[in-house]
């Protein structure tokens, strides 16, 4: 059967149309839609007699947007050559639309890619027209740096290529102007950065390319590919952004900058970090519209929510919080002192860097280079009669004994310090030689946390909990008393990731998880008599703390965060 008997069993021609269109195809060299679409027939009616003659479901794509996480699948110049496009992710299959279903080395290409991949495909038919709009999905970021790099060839004569590449040449790399094509792709990186929520923008020379990687909830995809010899003068335009020295490229350099995208304004910290091949660049966002989070949107359990609201009403003491570089402590420190009174107490803060602006709040730049450490900057600090004092980090001796010595004289101090869990706050202030006499009436609370993806909306698979996620929470929540086991919302299944073609990762945004440990008077003579890590879990687990792993168990109780999360942890 072929289209024309399809077309004419579904009455959309006539038998008597057949032998005249089949003489119009032949005069078209053997085009048998051009012979129906100039006979007057619609494009929808042709594509769908072709759906039934293919076997193949029909997929109309009208009012859709592929994302780039699906677009990344498959090459642009690959769909454009074969014309077959990538439309979403479905139970782990990619689905794939395609014009033509006779074209076999179109075939053959999605069984490359898909054994590339490790991903089986699901095939759909699409129209011209839908097709048409997916390529021009591929226009975006790299569309608009493709078309300036096209500039930048036209602007770039043998000399002016040469010094691009980093070569002598007469004139400097200052000369960049508003409409210069490096300035174009810089603006466009920045602008798709900030419009997909990225949290950091990694620029690299890796040798023969320029990788351009975007963070997105916590994970690099690199986003754009650029020739080496447009290096320099990007690595100059960032430069010139965050007012750094262009002719120092062998130490490394902070800076910042501020730009307004698409009505927000965006703050930019950069740091750049001499390698192998050049410079790399490293862009931190900072949407200061976005402001500080809530602190009841932070993820705290109920408990650990009245714990942490009944500390900062503390009128001295010590707050920690530790976790790794990258795990929300600056943003739960934040939504912290933005709860504060700040106006009838004097706030101040030292900070490396300066994230986000607090109303209210006195916030200090700290220097290193120039000798304004967080020990000489809270040696300051309490000559400006403070009540509440933020240290952004401890990091040795001297900050650690400045900030137990601040909380002793009636001051509120919050702060981080680098541990793996609660627990280990009173041994590591400890070892920076904090004496034990001096924590127990100091530390209020020591906190741990980390990040972890939160599963998209109306989606994730269920699985019964039973086997090994059974095995692993009865061990994880063993020697939690029962007293407060019975709190715990046991559930009967969790969700484990399922991407699908609204969320192709299956992911989307972050939430902390928490670990707290509150100073009582058992922890108090534990600390006196024998403060190891293990005797400090034990005290903290009879308060009814929860661990970091057993937040996120009941943050996948509550069908938050996937299960996957949870063996991250």
């Amino acid at each position: 059967m072929t289209l024309l008997d399809i077309l004419a069993k579904k009455g959309i021609i006539t038998e008597a149309d057949i032998h005249a269109l089949t003489e119009r195809a032949n005069a078209l060299g053997g085009d048998i839609e051009s012979a129906l679409m100039n006979y007057g027939l619609k494009r929808e009616d042709i594509v769908a007699g072709k759906a039934e003659l293919y076997g193949i479901p029909l997929q109309n794509l009208e009012g859709k947007d592929i994302s780039f996480d699906v677009l990344k699948y498959v090459p642009e110049e690959s769909a454009a050559f074969y014309r077959f496009a990538p439309i979403g992710v479905s139970d782990g299959a990619l689905l794939l639309g395609i014009v033509d279903p006779d074209n076999l080395e179109a075939l053959d290409a999605i069984s490359f890619i898909s054994s590339k991949l490790g991903m089986p495909y699901k095939l759909f038919l699409i129209s011209e027209d839908d097709f048409e709009k997916v390529l021009q999905s591929y226009k975006g970021l790299s569309g608009e740096v493709t078309k300036a790099l096209s500039e930048l060839e036209t602007e770039l004569g043998p000399e002016k290529a040469a010094r691009a590449s980093g070569m002598p040449g007469a004139a400097t790399e200052t000369h960049i102007t508003e409409d210069a094509p490096v300035t174009k792709i810089v603006a466009t990186i920045l602008h798709y950065a900030a419009e997909g929520n990225a949290s950091d923008i990694h620029i690299e020379h890796m040798g023969e390319e320029i990788r351009v990687r975007f963070r997105v909830d916590g994970i690099l995809n690199t986003s754009l590919l650029l020739p080496t010899k447009v290096h320099a003068a990007l690595l100059a335009r960032i430069k010139i952004l965050s007012n750094m020295r262009l002719d120092e490229k062998r130490k490394p350099q902070d800076g910042r900058f501020s730009a307004r995208i698409e009505g927000h304004r965006i703050d930019f910290r950069v740091s750049t970090f001499p390698s192998y091949y050049g410079e790399k660049a490293v862009m931190r966002i900072l949407d200061t519209e976005k402001g500080v989070k809530p602190l009841q949107e932070m993820g705290l359990s109920e408990r650990n929510f009245s714990l942490v609201r009944e500390a900062i009403q503390k009128p001295y003491g010590m707050i920690l919080i530790s976790g790794p570089t990258g795990s929300g402590k600056s943003t739960t420190l934040y939504a912290m002192l933005n709860e504060l009174d700040r106006e009838k107490s004097n706030v101040l803060s030292l900070e490396d860097p300066v994230e986000y602006n607090i109303p209210g709040v006195s916030q200090s730049q700290i220097r290193p280079e120039i000798g304004y450490t967080f020990a000489t900057g809270l040696r300051h600090t309490l000559r400006q009669d403070p009540d509440i004092i933020m240290v952004g980090e401890i990091r040795d001796k001297e900050t650690a004994q400045l900030a137990v010595q601040a909380a002793l004289t009636g001051h509120l101090v919050f702060s981080t310090i680098h541990t793996n869990n609660a627990s280990g706050v009173i041994p590591r202030l400890i070892d920076m030689g904090v004496d034990p006499f001096l924590i127990a009436p100091t530390l209020i609370l020591a906190i741990a946390q980390r990040l972890v993806q939160l599963i998209c909306p109306d989606s994730g698979k269920a699985v019964p909990v039973d086997g090994s996620i059974k095995a692993l929470i009865d061990t994880e929540f063993r020697d939690l008393s029962e007293q407060f086991r019975k709190d715990i919302p046991f559930a009967k299944d969790v969700l484990q990731l399922e991407v699908t073609a609204r969320c192709p990762k299956g992911t989307r945004g972050r939430v902390a998880v928490f670990e707290i440990l509150k100073m009582d008077r058992e922890l108090e003579e534990v600390i006196l008599k024998n403060p190891a890590e293990s005797e400090v879990r034990r005290v903290g687990r009879k308060q009814g703390m929860l661990t970091m792993k057993e937040d996120a168990v009941v943050k996948a109780f509550r069908h938050e965060i996937p299960w996957e999360e949870v063996n991250k942890l």
